[in-house]
This record gives C-alpha cells, structure tokens and sequence, in this order.
C-alpha cells in the first residue's frame, strides 16, 4: 500500500491494512447502476404523473363543458315553464280548453255552512266552424268545383268541402330557375 507520496507510516498505515484495496472502476459500477436506474425510475415515474394530469385535466375540461350545457338546458327548460304557469298563457290555454273564469268562490265551513254567494260559471261561448258541404250537392247543370278558378273565366273559387284545398295557380317560369 504504497501512494505516490510514499510508505504510510503509524496510524494511517494501520488503517490502511484495514480497508481493503480498492479495485478501480468495478467498485464504483454498482453505485453507479443504482443512481442510474434510480434516475431512469424517478423520470418513469414523472412521466406517468404527468399524463395522468393531463388525461385528468381532460376529462376536468369535458365535465365542464357538459355541465354548461346542462345548465343552458335548464335555464331553457326554466324559462319554457315560466311562460307556461304565466297567469295570461294559463287563461288562453284554459279557454282553448273550454273553461271558464269561475267568478266568486264559495267555501264549505267546519259545520257545514257554506260561506260566500255561490254562483254558476257562465256558458263558454261556442266555438264557429263552418259546416262541411256535400261534395255532390251541387246544381246538376253546375261543374264541381275543384278549388281553383279556370284562368279565362273570371271565377272566383269556391270550396269544395273540408278535403278540397285550394291550390295556387300555376305561374310562368322564368329564366333564372326560380
């Protein structure tokens, strides 16, 4: 165990026979295996933790978007039954249905009796439709009518019945296709 600077002498050269004499670099190739595989690990690891971010951050951004959506929805959703339970489109679809304002209401008491002047609701007006004539009820002289006029007659056109519709009379082209 001789250095360069020469022989070891008393308590270093006691030491010296203690620890063994190192080989060179064969000592130092497993510790420097463990920091690089430690090393390769840890960046393995960093990697992985920071896809999983990213793939949660993802998902985070899609939950956001449906949630706005959703509440677009709801708001939508809100505002449609606003403007049903609002009290002039209630009375319009009540009369659409047939009912009417039911004037002063009268109550039945714990014993019986009754409280306020009961009154009946008034008739619904009836609803004006127009009754459906025969098709085959025309003057036998008379042509049936088909709803539109001839074009060289003057006519005005005449309804058929409930089925017969009337059809736009028939127009020129022109030359752009319309």
């Amino acid at each position: 165990m001789t250095g360069a600077r020469g022989p070891l002498k008393g308590r270093a050269a006691r030491l010296g026979r203690l620890m063994p004499a190192r080989s060179g670099p064969a000592a130092r190739t497993p510790f420097v295996l463990l920091v690089v595989v430690l090393l390769g690990g840890g960046l393995i690891s960093l990697l992985m933790l920071n896809s999983a971010l990213n793939q949660g951050s993802f998902r985070l951004r899609e939950l956001k978007d449906r949630t706005t959506a959703l509440t677009d929805e709801e708001q939508a959703l809100q505002r449609d039954v606003d403007a049903y339970a609002a009290p002039d489109a209630l009375e319009r679809r009540a009369r659409e249905l047939g009912m009417v304002p039911g004037g002063s209401p009268a109550f039945l008491g714990p014993g019986g009796e009754v409280l306020g002047d009961p009154e009946p609701a008034p008739s619904p007006e009836p609803t004006r439709t127009p009754t459906p004539t025969p098709a085959d009820a025309t003057p036998s002289g008379a042509p049936k009518a088909t709803g539109t006029a001839a074009p060289d007659s003057g006519a005005t056109p005449t309804a058929a019945g409930p089925r017969t519709t009337p059809t736009p009379p028939a127009t020129a082209p022109t030359t752009s296709g319309r």
